[in-house]
Parts: C-alpha cells; structure tokens; sequence
C-alpha cells in the first residue's frame, strides 16, 4: 500500500499547496502499432520521419527488453487480460487454428468472457473507457469492444483491411466489418484511410466525453492502428516523400540501423547479431526489376509509418490543448516483430489469391487496388540485431518496440533492459490507477488470475528488475515455443528441437548452448513443461503459417 500510494503521489499532477492535495489519478494511453519492426523508429535506430514517437520515446524509457507473443491476436489478448493468450482464448489465432486445437478450452479465438479486461476493472475503479481501431478479438456483439469495458469505440473487427477501406461488410463472416459503440457501420467516413480515422475518432471521444458528464473522470484510451500492417497501401504524397531511400537494399538498410542503435545505446555493438535468414539469397541475388520492385515495396512501408507517426501527433496535441498531456501515462508497443511475409510466394490460400486478383503493377503499388507485403529481407534489417521476425517465439518475433512516459517516472529519459511481458501492463496500469487486483473473481464471475507483474516498483525506482533470476516465463504459438529464466533462454522455431542460448550475452541467438550445458537445457525444457501443461499449450498437429 505505500508503494502505490508512493507512486500515485509521485504522478499527481496539482499545484495546489500540499495540505490541501488529492492526488489526481492518471490518464492512460495505449498506442499500439501493427507490425511495425524494431527499429522503424528514429528513437530506436530508423531513418523513417517519426518525430512525435521520438519526442514521446526519448522523454520516457525505451523499453529494449519488451516483449510480446509472436502475433497479433495472442499479444492483444494477454495486452488486455494480464494473463497468457492460451488462458485468454487466443492460444492461436481464430484464422489459424490447427484441427487438434478446434473446440479445445483456450483455442476459442477470441478473449474469453473468464477475463476481466483492463477497460472492466478500470470501468470499476471510476474511469471512462475509449477504444479506436483494430479489435481482433471476436466477433459477434458479446466480444465486441463495447461489451467489454469500452464505453466509447470505433473498431474493426477482424485483424486486418484494405487501409482505404475497400470492401467492407456488414457481415463479419464474409468480409471486413466496423463498428462504433456496438452497432455495425453500413459505410465508412468519407476519405477513410486506417491511420487518419482511427486517431480522429480516437480525438473526438477524449473530447466529447470530456465535455460530458463522465468528464470529470480519468480515461483509458486505447488506440490500436492497423497500420503498417500489409496490404502496404498510403497516399501518394506520402509515398513520394521516401522516393529512392531504400534503393541500396536491405542489407545496407540493416547495417545502418544497427550502427544507429549503438551510437544510441541501445545495443552493444560488440554482441553478434543475428545474420538474416533469406532463402532465396541477398540484395545482390535479386535481378534489378526485383530491386526495383522491393525498394518501392519499402518506400510504402516508410510512408506508412510516417503518417501513423503523424496521427499521434494529432491525439498529443488534443492531450495538451485540454491540459491532459502531464497527466497521462502513454505506452506504445507493437504487437510482434516485423512481419517477414512474401505474399507473392505464401502458401497460405486466402493471402496468395487476394494478391492475385489486385492490380500490383509497379506504378499502383500501394494504391487501394494493390496487394503487397515487403518480404524477409527489409522485415530483417528491423529486427535486427534479433533472430528472425514474426511468427517465431525468437527475438525477433517477440521483443518488441516499446516505450512508456509519464513525467512523474523516475526513469524517465533513460533507456530500460529488464525482461518484461505485455501481459505486465495490467497488473501496472491497474496499480498505478489504485484499482484492486480482482484475484480470480470479478462483477459476480470466476475470472482468470493476472499473471503478469507490475512495473510500478521499477518505474519508481525501487527495484532494478520486474522477474526474478528464478521466474520462468512460457511462449507458445504455431508450435514454436520458448522459456526465459534470468539471462537464459531456450527456443523451438517449430522443429521441435531446442536450442539454448544466453541472452545477456547473445542477444541475437547465434550460438547455441545445449550441447555444452544438457542439465541446464534439461532444466529449462522441464520448466517449460510445466508450463505449458499449467496454461493448456497444445501444439498443432499441422504447420498453419508459413512466413
């Protein structure tokens, strides 16, 4: 109890004298981007123009230790639930649910009504709720957003859609579906473009609701873009902006951003990193047509980052102009590693025919006719220096680009490396908003335990680490699989062999220890066992995503 009331008096944001102080509960903001690769941003090495993230990132603490589950869905469930995917429902994504998963408890593909949302016990401690963008959660109106805990949200439901909004349906079965506040749109604004609607709607609910008689409340506010998510689809002038950028390639992409992420102290330069995975070779293997090609493919990316970029600046600027800004907590992470896709060449059907029927012609990629991912080679130079990219429960699959700010932080400003989860965040936000932990029972129901830990104690700088040497932490999905304990690791692309590697050493996984250490790769596997029996891991009997 003194800790958190250490913390919120640290946050108060009153300059009335301090014998008449009540101390002001914070706002939050959640900002989550789609995708986006490790080092898009300036603050964390990237050449892309995102000056309003780099303000925000190097004013509070660059989180180089975060870390997610491999996609999307797994980390929005355990974003919003303070517990691991497969307890969430999302031990798989809802598309990719193997025939040996279907039916079985935690493979739902949505978030079970057996959590309480952070939106439901921020509701219950007095705040309003606002949501805008990307659900990917569930789809009928008992998962919807507006059933739990958002009290003001525009969404789409599904885990992706043509940026222009092309193709939209009333029926989330059959096609791209929005909703605001519970009910289904017929028609999208007029000039929608992903990045643009979901910050403006976003604005108008933190100013309306502030006008209302909720408004004297703290908000929650969830911003969840889509972007830079494939199809890579931004507006020409934006595009035109990044016009010959990446025409040296990948790998020359690569090797400036890791240079730029020592200089900032983000990694140490003397630690190996990961070499890219490209099985169908190099820059230099592809013919100058392809080159091209994937320059271009890039050029759309960057645009997209830009605006995203652009459009929190919009919701800042609303948090300044209503005096809210200092009393906000933002946090801003992206749901995976960078997505490696090469949708000309997947497997998986559905992808491969949409990219078929689109006009991909050099002069309309990017357009909201066009069908276009960037592939391994650009996905690579962003989570350098990490092993491979998303879908994997490797580095770069899972340690994700993050920061949070908030001027009262004693950190704030520095650069933070202790291993922490996204399933942290609630049992963070819910302390720092002084609302009880529920302990497996809330509003009348058995609701799962949060399994995540606060930040408070290392934000406040009390404690120099959130988990323990001894605390072990489990990832599954797609059949690749990992355990972090302390600095050690184990890891599973899917093969079902494990490597061991340390972390602290080699964060780019490059050299494997099982063969010189078999008890303590004995130990790790154990510990994982464990885990996965006490979360419900069930491994697919079939290879679902191939990236």
């Amino acid at each position: 109890m003194r800790r958190l009331l250490f913390a919120l008096s640290t946050i108060a944001a009153c300059t009335v004298p301090a014998a008449a102080e009540t101390p002001r509960r914070p706002n939050f903001l959640i900002i989550v981007a789609d995708d986006l690769g490790y080092s898009d941003l300036g603050a964390f090495g990237g050449e892309i123009d995102t000056p309003n993230l780099d303000a925000i990132a190097r004013q509070g603490v660059r989180l180089t230790g975060f870390h997610t589950a491999p996609t999307c869905s797994p980390t929005r469930s355990m974003l919003l639930s303070g517990t691991d995917n497969h307890k969430a429902g999302l031990g798989t994504m809802a598309e990719l649910i193997a025939p040996n998963q279907k039916g079985k408890p935690g493979f739902e593909g949505y978030l079970r009504p057996e959590v309480a949302t952070l939106a439901e016990l921020l509701v219950s401690g007095g705040y309003r709720t606002l949501y805008s963008g990307k659900w990917h959660l569930g789809l009928t109106p008992a998962q919807d957003p507006s059933a739990r805990g958002f009290q003001h949200s525009f969404t789409l439901l599904q885990g992706g859609h043509n940026h222009f909004g092309l193709g939209t349906s009333n029926d989330p079965l059959t096609g791209s579906t929005y909703r605001e506040n519970g009910r289904t749109l017929a028609k999208l604004p007029d000039n929608f473009y992903s990045s643009d609607t979901f910050a403006t709607k976003l604005v108008d609910q933190i100013r309306t609701t502030r006008a209302s008689a909720d408004g004297n409340k703290p908000f929650f506010a969830y911003l969840a873009f889509t972007a830079p998510h494939w199809p890579l689809q931004a507006p020409a002038e934006d595009i035109a902006k990044y016009r010959g950028r990446y025409d040296a390639g990948f790998e020359v992409l690569r090797a400036q951003r890791l240079k730029r992420q020592a200089e900032l102290g983000l990694i140490d330069a003397s630690k190996a990193a990961h070499p890219p995975v490209l099985k169908n070779g190099g820059w230099n293997a592809l013919s100058a047509e392809e080159k091209r090609t994937a320059s271009r493919d890039m050029e759309i990316y960057a645009a997209m980052v830009d605006r995203l970029d652009r459009n929190v600046g919009r919701v800042i600027d609303v948090l300044k102009a209503t005096g809210e800004y200092d009393n906000t907590v933002i946090l801003f992470l992206a749901d995976n590693g960078a997505e490696a896709l090469d949708i000309n060449k997947t497997e998986m059907v559905g992808i491969k025919q949409r990219a078929d029927a689109a006009d991909n012609r050099f002069d309309n990629r990017g357009t909201a006719t066009s069908y276009i991912g960037y592939g391994p080679g650009w996905a690579q130079a962003a989570t350098a220096p990490s092993r491979l990219y998303k879908a994997y429960a490797t580095e770069g699959g899972t340690r994700a680009v993050s920061f949070i700010s908030h001027k009262g932080f004693a950190r704030q400003g520095g650069i933070g490396t202790p291993y922490l989860s996204v399933a942290d965040v609630v049992p963070t936000f819910i302390e720092l908003a002084g609302v009880p932990d529920p302990k497996g029972h809330f509003n009348g129901r058995a609701v799962e335990p949060i399994r995540g830990k606060s930040w408070v104690p290392w934000l406040t700088g009390k404690s120099e680490r959130v988990y323990a040497a001894s605390d072990a932490i489990g990832t599954e999905l797609f059949g690749s699989r990992a355990l972090r304990q302390g600095d050690w690791k184990i890891t599973d692309i899917g093969s079902g062999a494990w490597q061991l590697f340390n972390i602290a050493d080699d964060p780019g996984e490059t050299r494997d220890l099982s063969a010189e250490q078999p008890q303590r790769l004995a130990d790790l596997v154990a510990a994982w066992d464990v885990y996965a029996r006490d979360v419900g891991v069930i491994i697919p009997d079939q290879r679902i995503y191939q990236p």
